[in-house]
């Protein structure tokens, strides 16, 4: 999945905040929904612009963000 064809960001919109194309949905609002036991098909009727490849878009743009990301073990 290529979410950079789905999630932009624009500083007229939600003050430069990733969002879904087309839409004022944050992909960090979608996941929240999601970890809290949405299903594909609650959002996709909750939100009629909303489509299952944006919601895929949402999930690759969060494990890209993740692979960045560092941990170390704190030792104390």
């Amino acid at each position: 999945m290529v979410w950079r064809e789905r999630i932009v960001a624009d500083p007229a919109i939600l003050t430069g905040k990733p969002v879904i194309k087309g839409t004022r949905l944050a992909p960090e609002f979608i996941l929240e929904l999601l970890a809290e036991g949405w299903t594909r098909e609650n959002l996709l009727a909750e939100y009629p612009g909303l489509q299952e490849a944006d919601i895929l878009a949402c999930l690759a743009y969060a494990a890209d963000a993740l692979k960045g990301e560092k941990v170390y073990p704190l030792t104390g």
